[in-house]
């Protein structure tokens, strides 16, 4: 009462002091209002806030129509609107949890009449949080402890969770949360910086999204792999050594076991972070990294040149033959050309066809993995389903690349042990000319095709197999070594790691996916440009399609062969009609021309990948 008594009279003495001078009653000022509200905040304080400092009173928040209706408690000032000048923020906090919840400004903002604005008071900010979460486990986290030190480079709440937009992460649909769970870290983690002042490693952003967690991630499938927090923890964070963190050693095989069902303490020793270019922390892995790397470029430089000189004197070839004949002359007279012959079985065509499926289901799922910062690899993502289906159709593949290989193995024993048509004994059929082990002569095969090249002699002409044929054939023994044992092992990872490092999966992962780029590349481009691109079989040789070929080709590619077959009296053994089905012809030569149509496409793409650096 004598508060009010005084204040109307403070009100009174001030009207009767202008009414005198002659001036008209005007709207309370600040210092007006706070001769009533100095309980609430001191003139000097507030004056020395950020509204203080702006030029705003009291009355551009608090509204008043009548001051002395106010004063006699007829008035009250309309609620505080901060959004008439907050306007964006207002929008934000619309749309937050806290706005869902009924909180206001004030909610938060509790020290409005004192707030200093500029840089961010960061243990501010989760003090004000802590009013009403629990920020225990924050607060003794790495996090939590260097802003409580003052480092600002630290993520306090709002830089994880937003100031005023802040989500309901329990309500959000599971893809939302999870991207929220890696974007949060990225944004701090990604500023090479910033981590190198606070004595923090700068690629952990670029080993997460070079890991197949991350690629998953990046291909808009969060919600099926390995976020920053499902390891690290989102409030509790803490550094490795410290034996309450999810990442120590002691504790890996349960963080690692909420995903990987069984996995154990050696499973646990697998490098999240591993990065091939550190040579001091993961020798290992740089190591195998540079190995597939010489790998990759000696196999291709040496092919690709094979290829080239080929494609140029073939077509010198090609142009030789047409100007023979348009003289009326023959390259090589060969009596009855057009009788057709057999060279594959239908179990060979039939696991050909096996091969090309299967390695165009592995290509066409794997690619986007591999190159997943490409945007053609999110369009295939999207148009198989997303990476839990790409994931599925690989696997398919892989159980029919273990099913040839499991056909090849069990021909390639009855060609050595069985077969009655065969002379010879085992060792003999194994080096003989027709199988596909590389021999002596071979060596003399290359000699001669590289001296062809330089236009230095003729063709040589070929027994059964030539030496790329050869090549191709060991390569699928290779290949399942390398791609097939190290695809079993990333396929069961916590099986293998019941009994091998963590590590080990390290380099599994980089062999199994340069090897896979070699196999990719090597049949896109060389295998292709050798069977069906090169000037005298363009746009496509179909023998691997209907098993036979015309005697003209057979005697003038496989001329020692067909002298071989002469000599023994089976050459007839081997005629056959020509295959008459249309529809078969239709859907083969469809299929074949599909097929590697999306080979060269896919070899484009690869090109473009690697030339543009990515991942």
């Amino acid at each position: 009462m004598k508060r009010w008594v005084s204040c109307r009279l403070s009100m009174l003495a001030i009207a009767a002091v202008m009414l005198l001078g002659g001036l008209q009653p005007v709207q309370a000022d600040t210092d007006t209002c706070l001769m009533c509200h100095d309980s609430a905040v001191s003139s000097h304080e507030f004056m020395d806030s950020a509204h203080g400092q702006s030029g705003i009173g009291c009355v551009d928040c608090h509204a008043l129509d009548d001051v002395d209706a106010h004063m006699a408690t007829e008035e009250m000032p309309a609620a505080v609107d901060c959004s008439s000048c907050h306007t964006d923020v207002a929008d934000q906090h619309g749309e937050s949890v806290h706005a869902q919840m009924g909180l206001d400004c004030v909610a938060c903002h509790y020290s409005i009449h004192t707030t200093k604005g500029g840089d961010p008071d960061k243990q501010g900010v989760v003090d004000a949080c802590s009013t009403c979460h629990d920020t225990e486990a924050y607060n003794n986290s790495v996090h939590g402890q260097a802003v409580a030190s003052g480092n600002l480079d630290s993520a306090s709440c709002a830089d994880c969770h937003g100031v005023h937009d802040v989500m309901s992460l329990s309500s959000a649909d599971t893809k939302t949360a999870r991207v929220f769970a890696t974007k949060a870290c990225i944004e701090c983690h990604d500023n090479a910086e910033m981590m190198e002042r606070n004595d923090i490693r700068s690629d952990i952003v670029y080993t997460y999204l070079g890991s197949y967690h991350g690629k998953r991630y990046k291909l808009g499938d969060p919600e099926v792999t390995a976020t920053c927090s499902d390891c690290h923890g989102s409030h509790g964070v803490f550094a490795e050594e410290n034996p309450v963190s999810s990442i120590h050693d002691d504790n890996r095989a349960q963080t690692c076991g909420q995903c990987h069902e069984g996995s154990s303490y050696l499973f646990g020793q697998f490098y999240s972070h591993g990065n091939y270019h550190d040579f001091d922390r993961y020798p290992v892995m740089v190591i195998t990294f540079w190995a597939m790397t010489t790998l990759l470029v000696s196999t291709f430089a040496v092919f690709w040149l094979h290829s080239i000189l080929w494609m140029i004197r073939g077509i010198k070839e090609n142009k030789e033959k047409k100007e023979a004949l348009a003289k009326g002359e023959a390259h090589i007279h060969i009596p009855d050309g057009h009788k057709v012959y057999k060279r594959f079985e239908r179990r060979h065509i039939f696991m050909h066809l096996m091969v090309s499926v299967s390695f165009l289901l592995l290509s066409i799922t794997g690619l986007p993995i591999k190159f997943s910062g490409q945007p053609w690899a999110q369009v295939m993502i999207d148009l198989l389903g997303g990476t839990a289906n790409a994931a599925f159709l690989h696997r398919v593949g892989a159980v029919i690349t273990f099913g040839y290989f499991g056909m090849a193995l069990a021909l390639s024993f009855h060609f050595l042990f069985i077969r009655k048509d065969i002379p010879g004994m085992w060792l003999q059929r194994l080096f003989g000319p027709d199988s596909l082990m590389p021999n002596f002569r071979d060596i003399r095969d290359v000699t001669g095709m590289v001296r062809w090249f330089l236009g230095k002699g003729p063709k040589p002409v070929f027994e059964r197999w030539t030496y790329w044929e050869k090549f191709d054939f060991i390569a699928v023994f290779w290949g399942m070594f390398a791609i097939g044992g190290s695809g079993l092992m990333l396929w069961f990872p916590e099986f293998f790691g019941m009994f091998l490092p963590g590590w080990v999966l390290n380099v599994a992962t980089i062999v199994h996916s340069d090897e896979a780029l070699l196999a990719t590349g090597f049949i896109f481009s060389v295998h292709f440009f050798n069977t069906h691109l090169r000037p005298e079989k363009f746009p496509m040789d179909f023998v691997v399609f209907n098993g036979e070929m015309e005697k003209e080709e057979f005697v003038e590619e496989r001329g020692d062969q067909w002298r071989r077959y002469e000599e023994q009296g089976i050459t007839e053994q081997f005629l056959k009609p020509k295959t008459s089905s249309s529809l078969y012809n239709i859907v083969f030569k469809t299929y074949g021309f599909f097929a590697v149509a999306i080979g060269v496409t896919l070899f484009v793409l690869i090109v473009i990948s690697v030339l543009g650096g990515s991942h």
